[in-house]
């Protein structure tokens, strides 16, 4: 026979031979123990872990989302600098509309009777000049007020700036009220509107429950404890669930998620698929590096004098920006994901026998004699796989 019909015959048996593997009963307690108390734990594994906490049994589907939101309420101010004003919605909520999250202003700081003219700019070291020659006309700097007509005026007695042009007088916004202007604003309600849908399952559900009515949502209020489902916050309660005070918050305002987390078992009955409340800080707090705190930005109102004169009275709003974050996955029962992850999890009741191996090599009494039938074990492996067929070679030590 020639040498490549050798070579073909033994590839034809190692494709085609039938091997069964050699099974070899150890009478050993200790062994026997460990062999079974590893299947007992990959058993608990997959029925406890696999099917009851992950529920791999399950095909998955993320939430879609929306949300409306209704802010409701009053506040009346007399300070020494303000005059007596009445607030409503229209007010104090910026912008009337918004995806996913509303504003409330609780604090403010006001220039009223701003018109575009020429003025001094306000005192900084890239600010002040000594005469004409540090001011540069036409210069803008994105931290000023302004652009500078290359004029050096006297800002106050001691002080002298480059003059710019800009709405003037300039904002001073070092003057923040010490206690939040809206004191009241604590008290204000908000109704929440979220629709979710699961696509996947054709599920759909709102916060607002089949049972409600409208007279229920004009007398209710959320409360963790005695009413968990009601859509109606008010914001003091919000801001405490979130572990923060609210008239320390409002003063230079911040950033306060309302998480609503649509988490389901569709496999039980949908009536179950309910939302679940949660509130927290979403901005930065920091006890030490607290740069730049709270949340704020700038609007104006316009107006036109008798004369045409076009005036603006500009609002640096300190407030609370209330996001909605909505989140959740659903679950139903489906035989793929049921096969898949089945079998990749009882497939590691294939590595028990490994185990016991090694504790029979490693821990047992007779570890010395097991230890040499494994090496006459991986010697015969070694002769099969280097196809050295020395028949009398590899029978003695393969019997033996």
């Amino acid at each position: 026979m020639s040498k490549s019909a050798g070579c073909c015959k033994r590839f034809l048996h190692y494709a085609f031979d039938y091997e069964t593997p050699k099974t070899l009963v150890i009478p050993s307690l200790g062994v026997g123990f460990v062999f079974r108390f590893t299947q007992f734990l990959v058993v608990m594994y997959v029925v406890g872990y696999v099917c009851v906490v992950q529920k791999a049994y399950q095909d998955t589907d993320t939430v879609i989302s929306t949300v409306t939101t209704k802010v409701k309420g009053f506040a009346f101010t007399n300070t020494s600098d303000t005059e007596p004003r009445f607030w409503d919605v229209a007010d104090y909520i910026i912008p009337p509309q918004s995806d996913h999250s509303f504003f409330v202003l609780t604090n403010m700081v006001v220039t009223p009777k701003q018109v575009q003219s020429h003025c001094p700019e306000l005192p900084s070291p890239s600010t002040t000049c000594v005469d004409d020659c540090n001011c540069v006309e036409g210069r803008s700097d994105p931290r000023g007020n302004g652009i500078q007509t290359g004029l050096c005026e006297n800002y106050s007695t001691t002080a002298r700036t480059c003059e710019v042009l800009s709405w003037c007088p300039l904002e001073i916004d070092t003057k923040l009220p010490e206690h939040a202007l809206l004191v009241a604003a604590e008290n204000f309600t908000v109704l929440i509107k979220n629709s979710i849908t699961y696509p996947k399952f054709n599920f759909h559900r709102r916060n607002i429950l089949p049972h409600v009515n409208s007279s229920y949502l004009k007398r209710c209020e959320f409360s963790r404890l005695t009413d968990p489902h009601c859509p109606i916050f008010r914001l003091k309660h919000i801001v405490s669930e979130a572990g923060e005070d609210f008239q320390d918050m409002a003063v230079k305002g911040g950033v306060l998620g309302i998480l609503i987390d649509w988490s389901c078992d569709l496999d039980w009955w949908a009536g179950e698929c309910l939302p679940k409340y949660s509130f927290r800080r979403l901005d930065n707090k920091h006890p030490v590096n607290n740069v730049a705190p709270g949340y704020n930005f700038r609007f104006a109102k316009y107006y036109k004098t008798a004369d045409g004169e076009e005036t603006r009275t500009l609002i640096k709003a300190y407030g609370i920006r209330f996001d909605v974050i909505v989140f959740g996955t659903a679950g139903r029962f489906s035989i793929v994901p049921t096969i898949v992850n089945l079998g990749a999890a009882l497939s590691f009741l294939s590595l028990v026998p490994v185990v016991a191996d090694w504790f029979l090599v490693t821990c047992s009494r007779k570890r010395d004699l097991y230890k040499s039938a494994f090496k006459q074990q991986l010697l015969c492996f070694q002769v099969w796989c280097n196809a050295t067929f020395c028949c009398s070679c590899f029978q003695s030590s393969c019997d033996s």
